[in-house]
């Protein structure tokens, strides 16, 4: 183990309440040490994802049960990082300090973060640390949904909603990689850019309805759900496959979760795969992105990107929806 002096300090975007965004401030907080199995990473980019804007209000309601019920409580925020480990805790085995990775950790809107050491993996040689810190979760995340939980084969017709959005530019990729015929659906302004991802059809859901369009496909990977669930199945094949990574109607109190009550009950009386799903970050799965990104077959988009002072904007922004890929903080520069 390599001791961190806990005098030792460092920034980090802190909340003490839930809020909006402009609750999140930059305080010098005490810098942490890594415990078993963990690693301190020097944090030279970090994402900012839907899921902070939901964890940073508060939300949904009923979510507070393990959040914590008046106030948060984990005071930092951000879970996709990129940067250099500075130190690691008793029996880490594959990584030491100096290296480079990439991967999910504990509130990594911050100089330094904690992350297990199954989280992680090497940074692509390929990619920027801010390029790199844009792909654990949601790169993951459609990685999983296609390959495992969708079973994408080569030859199958997979439509992806909300294409231009960071899930949703990696599974064209993902999707295209596995040998699948894919559709994207996304809005005019950003058409091109899809089909420079891969796609091979381009809806723009401000002039067509697809669940209307008389299309029916073996998958469907819906980022968005602003659809009912009966049109999604009429869009699916007899025996095709609907993932569910969003979803509205549930309110204050249950959010996304309102779309997995749907979900799941419509499930056991259909011949269709009703499916509701979260990622999970993992080292084995990290390395597969990196191999991908290294070898050419995927490319990360980047909207934009915020200081560490500037990231309750940066919070502010992907709350408020239609980001073309993603948001990313650049933490350190060296």
């Amino acid at each position: 183990m390599t001791p961190i002096s806990r005098a030792a300090t460092m920034r980090a975007a802190v909340r003490a309440e839930y809020g909006p965004p402009e609750c999140l401030e930059v305080r010098e907080v005490p810098r942490p040490d890594p415990g078993p199995g963990e690693l301190l990473v020097r944090v030279r980019a970090a994402a900012v994802n839907p899921l902070d804007w939901y964890v940073v209000n508060g939300l949904p309601l009923i979510a507070r049960a393990s959040m914590g019920m008046r106030r948060p409580k984990q005071l930092l925020a951000g879970v996709d990082l990129a940067g250099v480990v500075q130190a690691v805790g008793s029996g880490v085995t594959q990584h030491q300090v100096g290296d480079e990775v990439f991967g999910g950790g504990t509130g990594v809107l911050a100089d330094y973060a904690l992350a297990k050491e199954g989280d992680v993996a090497p940074k692509p040689r390929s990619l920027s640390f801010e390029e790199a810190a844009a792909g654990p979760l949601a790169g993951v995340t459609a990685l999983q949904a296609l390959r495992d939980r969708g079973r994408l084969q080569t030859g199958q017709a997979v439509l992806i909603n909300g294409a231009s959005g960071g899930v949703g530019l990696f599974a064209v990729q993902i999707a295209k990689h596995l040998g699948a015929e894919v559709t994207g659906v996304c809005s005019a302004g950003n058409a091109e850019l899809v089909r420079s991802m891969g796609a091979d059809q381009v809806v723009d859901y401000a002039a067509e309805d697809f669940t209307r369009a008389g299309r029916r496909y073996d998958l469907i990977l819906d980022n968005v759900g602003n659809h009912p669930l009966s049109a999604l199945r009429r869009t699916l094949m007899d025996r095709g496959t609907l993932l569910s990574n969003s979803g509205g109607g549930g309110g204050r109190w249950f959010g996304p979760f309102g779309r997995i009550v749907k979900v799941k009950a419509a499930a056991p009386f259909v011949r269709q795969q009703l499916i509701f799903f979260l990622a999970r970050v993992n080292r084995a799965d990290l390395g597969q992105l990196g191999e991908m990104a290294d070898a050419g077959a995927l490319k990360v988009a980047i909207e934009g990107t915020y200081r560490l002072e500037e990231t309750a904007a940066a919070v502010r922004r992907v709350g408020a929806g239609h980001v073309r890929g993603k948001l990313v903080v650049t933490v350190a520069d060296r």
